[in-house]
């Protein structure tokens, strides 16, 4: 019987990941794998979830901490999906995480012989990419960018994401960065339009080593680097009359939030909501507070009710985080004739990261 192939797809918020693990559900059930994925979030209520959840493969969700620490509960997943017949499982860590090579790749190797370890790939947006190497002006913290440089620094395949929205030249001008600051080799691709993304897949499977690099971390920054993020989950109960427009409630409120952390300069890692009503599924996320608002999923969705995941990771504190969705929210709602009802929420800042395992050398 043959390996069970685990892919770990990393990068920082905002870059695509779950875009990506989106795309490569179809292509490599396409191909004949049996594909299961692996969510990851500091609390549950997980819009990536509900979003792959979508894609009709087996999904599990590893939430309260990463994976690295929590190693078992990881383990655990992949064991699950394996007994229900996956051969090729994708993960996607937490977007401010870093480290995996030592934390994970590592301990994967020394323990799990039997995995099938694909190397390590990490996404990168274009303008994260010039912030993190100082070369444009940005609201994003230095310790922030500090874990996607780390990130970049470890990762055995780059994939220079959102390629779509750059023209040749400045696709070859990012590409050329990455070649003159890390190790690893970098490809650009559209994870949204599928552009590079086969070839990608054809070199993964081909093998290569994996947890090849080890990088020097900082747990000092890394922690600060992820602290000055707040992180909100909730669950909401929407109801309004039966032609609510709820694209366009959706789009509108993703875009009051927007203005509201712009007004008070706390750049996005990420905001993104789910929201489903009469069966159909509206999705919709920004990337930063210079970003446009980014909508899919079903158009045309009409009805009484709807209930939506939104999860919101900005640069304040977690109790001004809580407030800002507290105060746009209802009054987002109440512009459409709408009454929100908050389900659950959680609004937290992360504790310093303290991986089960953290290897030395590369095994």
């Amino acid at each position: 019987m043959s390996k069970t192939k685990l892919i770990l797809v990393g990068g920082f918020l905002a870059a695509g990941k779950t875009t990506m693990l989106n795309a490569l559900a179809g292509r490599f059930t396409g191909r004949g794998f049996k594909v299961g994925l692996i969510t990851n979030d500091q609390a549950a209520d997980l819009v990536d979830t509900a979003i792959l959840t979508r894609t009709g493969v087996d999904v599990r969700e590893v939430s309260g901490s990463c994976f690295c620490c929590n190693f078992p509960g990881f383990m655990a997943a992949v064991q699950s999906l394996i007994d229900a017949g996956a051969n090729l499982i994708v993960a996607e860590p937490v977007g401010s995480c870093t480290d995996l090579s030592a934390t994970i790749l590592q301990p994967i190797k020394d323990k799990f012989p039997d995995l099938d370890l694909a190397p390590l790939t990490v996404l990168v947006d274009p303008v994260r990419l010039k912030e993190a190497l100082e070369l444009v002006q940005t609201l994003t913290h230095p310790d922030a960018l500090y874990i996607v440089k780390r990130q970049l620094e470890e990762a055995d395949r780059i994939l220079l994401n959102k390629a779509d929205t750059l023209s040749d030249a400045q696709i070859q001008e990012e590409l050329a960065l990455l070649k003159q600051n890390f190790a690893a080799p970098a490809t650009a691709v559209s994870a949204l339009k599928g552009d590079g993304v086969d070839a990608w897949i054809d070199e993964i499977l081909a093998g290569g080593k994996p947890g090849a690099h080890l990088t020097e971390v900082d747990y000092d920054r890394y922690a600060h680097g992820e602290a000055v993020l707040g992180w909100l989950n909730a669950a909401i109960n929407l109801s309004g009359a039966a032609d609510t427009d709820w694209n366009a409630f959706a789009e509108s409120l993703l875009a009051k939030l927007k203005d509201a952390f712009l007004a008070d300069k706390a750049e996005i890692g990420h905001v993104k909501l789910s929201l489903t009503s009469e069966g159909k599924v509206i999705l919709g996320n920004v990337g930063s507070i210079g970003g446009t608002v980014n909508m899919r999923g079903d158009s045309g969705v009409k009805g009484a009710s709807a209930i939506m995941t939104l999860n919101a990771r900005v640069q304040m504190s977690p109790d001004d985080l809580q407030k800002t969705v507290e105060k746009i929210l209802p009054e987002t709602a109440a512009s459409f004739g709408v009454a929100a009802s908050i389900i659950n929420l959680k609004c937290l800042m992360p504790g310093r990261p303290n991986p089960t395992y953290r290897y030395q050398t590369v095994i």
